[in-house]
């Protein structure tokens, strides 16, 4: 284990049961590390196991099998400590109406957690909601409102001072910006940004959107079918993608050039995903992959260092 990883992650397996028979393999063998301060952003195509990763790395989900390691303790230990769990590990979720009580306030929610952990007098509790407030840039004025009165934006700005109320060390966020105006996505990135760098804190960015990927993370791992293919820093992986479902990715990727676009030569791929429930043998991408070898079909690449800093699972990598 790395001395400077915050979260290590090694053969996750996460399945749910199916009424077809064969259990959904949602995370089937995942090795990550979460380095302490870095920016991570984890990406793939829809249903590739992004979200299911995400909750069973914050605890919410129990694994089927593997191991998911925070400061040198496995999260089994931890979940007979769940309270001091969660004051380090905290999730966003991708909609923040559903994640806030209607019911309650924005003062009352963001109090919450400061109760539930026996924090401050009434007094002190009030600070630290003025604080919060100062920290995503929220107006006082918002705090006797309901979330239904507030934007999106604002919305998802009261689920990060939440979030942070805890001061915890590690910000789990699953897909925060796709029920946002484009306008306001890049409001949000800057203040993950903003506090990450302020703060210290290793954050796990779940998306889809590679440009969001590229502007905001440090780290970037690419998903595909319950399994981790490439995982580097995120300007080599973006200049120099090893893996060719990364190419195919960033190929695909709209461009705001119109030159770059037009230039552009996209390798579409052939087929859809093949299902979670009977992933073929070998390389899972092998299917849909241009360049598969007899070997892809047999043999199932391990994730490995092809450099100082990059791992991809491929034979012809």
């Amino acid at each position: 284990m790395n001395a400077s990883a915050a979260i290590t992650v090694k053969q996750l397996q996460v399945h749910f049961a199916s009424s077809r028979g064969a259990p959904v393999r949602a995370v089937d063998g995942v090795d990550m590390e979460i380095q302490q301060g870095e920016l991570h952003g984890i990406v793939g195509e829809s249903g590739c196991g992004k979200t299911s990763l995400a909750r069973t790395i914050a605890g919410l989900q129990r694994p089927t099998g593997g191991s998911v390691t925070f400061d040198g303790r496995e999260l089994d230990d931890w979940r007979r400590e769940r309270l001091a769990f969660s004051r380090h590990v905290q999730f966003i979720f991708q909609d923040p109406l559903a994640s806030l009580s209607r019911r309650q306030t924005i003062s009352q929610s963001l109090e919450e957690p400061l109760k539930i952990h026996g924090l401050g007098s009434a007094s002190q509790r009030r600070e630290r909601i003025l604080e919060l407030l100062q920290l995503v840039s929220l107006p006082e004025t918002c705090l006797d409102r309901l979330p239904r009165a507030l934007s999106g934006g604002q919305r998802q700005r009261v689920a990060i001072a939440r979030a942070l109320a805890l001061d915890p060390r590690i910000l789990i966020c699953d897909e925060p910006l796709s029920a946002l105006d484009v306008s306001i996505r890049a409001q949000i990135l800057n203040l993950f940004a903003d506090l990450q760098k302020k703060l210290n804190l290793s954050i796990v960015l779940i998306a889809h959107d590679l440009a969001i990927i590229r502007l905001v993370c440090t780290r970037v791992s690419v998903m595909y079918l319950g399994k981790i293919v490439e995982t580097g820093p995120t300007s080599e992986l973006f200049a120099r993608p090893r893996h060719p479902y990364t190419r195919a990715l960033l190929e695909a990727a709209p461009s705001i050039d119109p030159e770059i676009e037009r230039s552009c030569h996209v390798q579409l791929l052939s087929g859809d995903p093949p299902s979670p429930s009977s992933p073929p043998s070998g390389c899972r991408f092998h299917t849909r992959c241009p360049f598969s070898a007899p070997v892809c079909e047999i043999e199932e690449p391990i994730l490995r260092l092809v450099d100082e800093r990059t791992k991809v699972a491929c034979h012809v990598a």
